[in-house]
């Protein structure tokens, strides 16, 4: 026997097969029609034309139609009348119109064209086109799609059977009964229902709240979201930040990097490096490098802190800004420490708690507590309560001293103009010659009121009320203990520089709890507001009750 002519009959016989199935495969057939006619179009191509019921097949996709044109040849169709293809058993597409190329396994669609996903989706649009190899539908001239969750519009777009990712391009609207959505281009998991933004979007929900994205994703079933940037905007504020992690249900957001909250009524601004808003309790809080800068008439007010929190609330009287923990302002006219502090908008006071102290010109100003009434947008009146104390320094750095139980400061264009002691006043002034260079002597007078007017932020002449007990004192007799009242402390060097506030006070080390942070898994937003929140924080704060309380 000659194996040789064996082996060649086998591989032939096999060719032959392989040949057969691929064609098989690639081949149309009419599988069925009520009539069938013949003929040659205009190009001399032979064609047939069933009639009725007609039903073409290929592999697992089968075509229905009222009419067609079949090109055998060229294993095409031209289908009419109540089109359907079903590829499989999860994908029907509807349409007036069909043209099927049998090779390529393209499929044209026009005119009312319904494409259905078995559980998932629906897409409506008037031009299709199904890339069977591919397993992909695009359509153009604009489309709708249509799950258990959301409508989503676009003029172009494209859906994935395998992997069950829709994508929209051009004018993209998506509603759903949470939130309206506008993009230029964003991809949708019809299995998932993850939302994937691809370009600036704009999403608003049903209370007003406006969020805009520039590239992230949001889980619509559990209403989350991890973006890469974005903006958030409430009712009071706009926050942004580099990472955004968005919490629809609990309304919990969170911000990570170079956040940024802006107020719409107050001319605020407020940036840090971490920040969550809280919307059921309406508290925004802002920590790592919290700095505030508050547009006022003549300059701007920079108030830093660890930590910054802002209350909103549908009573004027409730809404507030708080901060906590190595509090410093500046202003040209103005300059303070603190450790906690609380500004309220409806009465634009800003009260200064635990050992504060201000600095106007020369004027070093300390009490129990202090609170800045603002006016106009300017300092109109500073109210000292409680072991009030002013100290300023002459031109050869004598110290003058006024003390008493409160004391209220009145300014007239950011200057100092007149102090009113109320209660247990005392004060210390040296007497200067002509040129403010030779001490002449001091005076020590002690009376319980006590008004103090000043020219150009330094005292200028002293009114002393109910029996004043006054006493001068020469140079030669001075001692250096009459030289300060009981509890003086001379501070300047604690007096927070613009420059200190903006770089000094900004480290640039972050946290190691922040880092933990950073390094979350995009799964659990929730776990990482949770975290960031820290501790609990009263929101019915009155002044005078500005600590943070533990839950």
């Amino acid at each position: 026997m000659n194996y040789r002519r064996v082996k060649i009959a086998l591989i032939f016989l096999l060719s032959v097969m392989v040949n057969s199935a691929v064609l098989a495969q690639k081949q149309v057939e009419l599988k069925r029609a009520e009539s069938l006619y013949g003929g040659v179009d205009e190009n001399g191509e032979n064609f047939n034309s069933p009639v009725g019921n007609v039903v073409f097949e290929q592999n697992e996709t089968t075509i229905y139609c009222d009419s067609a044109i079949f090109y055998e040849n060229t294993n095409a169709i031209r289908a009419f009348g109540n089109v359907k293809i079903t590829d499989g058993d999860s994908v029907t597409i509807t349409s007036k119109r069909l043209f099927y190329d049998g090779n390529t396994k393209k499929a044209e669609l026009r005119e009312n064209v319904v494409f259905i996903k078995l559980k998932q989706l629906t897409l409506y649009t008037e031009f299709l086109d199904y890339y069977r190899n591919e397993q992909e539908a695009r359509y153009f001239n604009g489309g709708k799609l249509v799950d258990s969750v959301n409508v989503l519009t676009s003029e172009k777009g494209y859906y994935q059977v395998n992997t069950n990712m829709a994508s929209f391009k051009t004018n993209v609207v998506g509603t759903n009964p949470d939130y309206t959505l506008e993009s230029d281009t964003l991809q949708y998991n019809t299995k998932t229902d993850v939302v994937f933004f691809r370009d600036k979007t704009k999403l608003t929900d049903t209370d007003g709240s406006i969020f805009n994205y520039d590239e992230g994703q949001y889980d619509t079933r559990i209403k989350r979201s991890d973006l890469a940037s974005g903006e958030i905007e409430s009712k009071s504020y706009i926050m942004t930040g580099d990472k955004l992690y968005l919490d629809d249900i609990k309304k919990y957001y969170t911000a990570i990097g170079n956040v940024e909250m802006i107020s719409k009524e107050q001319d605020v601004i407020i940036t840090g490096d971490s920040s969550f808003y809280d919307k059921k309790k309406g508290m925004a809080k802002v920590y790592g490098n919290a700095l505030m800068k508050k547009i006022m008439q003549f300059d701007t007010l920079y108030l830093t802190a660890d930590t910054l929190v802002a209350i909103e609330n549908d009573d004027p009287a409730k809404e507030r800004l708080l901060a906590y923990h190595d509090v410093k302002i500046f202003k040209p006219d103005l300059q303070g420490i603190c450790d906690s502090l609380s500004y309220i908008n409806v009465d634009s006071i800003i009260y200064f708690y635990d050992d504060p102290v201000l600095w106007n010109g020369e004027n070093q100003m300390t009490a129990d507590s202090i609170n800045v009434l603002i006016a106009n947008n300017t300092i109109d009146r500073l109210n000292m309560r409680v072991n009030s104390f002013v100290i300023s320094e002459d031109s050869i750095k004598n110290f003058n001293q006024v003390k008493g139980r409160n004391m209220v400061a009145f300014f007239n264009s950011g200057e100092i103009k007149k102090v009113d002691v109320d209660g247990n006043g005392e004060s210390l002034f040296f007497a200067l010659d002509d040129t403010d260079t030779y001490l002449v002597g001091m005076n020590k007078i002690i009376c319980s009121n006590i008004t103090i007017n000043f020219l150009m932020n330094k005292a200028d002449n002293i009114s002393f009320y109910v029996k004043p007990d006054a006493s001068f004192i020469p140079p030669h007799e001075l001692k250096k203990e009459d030289t300060r009242m009981k509890g003086f402390q001379w501070r300047k060097e604690e007096k927070p520089s613009l420059e200190e506030m903006l770089l000094g006070k900004r480290h640039a080390k972050i946290d190691d709890e922040e880092k933990k942070l950073e390094n979350l898994p995009v799964k659990t937003p929730d776990d990482l507001g949770t975290r960031l929140q820290g501790e609990g924080m009263k929101l019915d704060l009155l002044p005078g009750d500005v600590k943070e309380q533990k839950n």
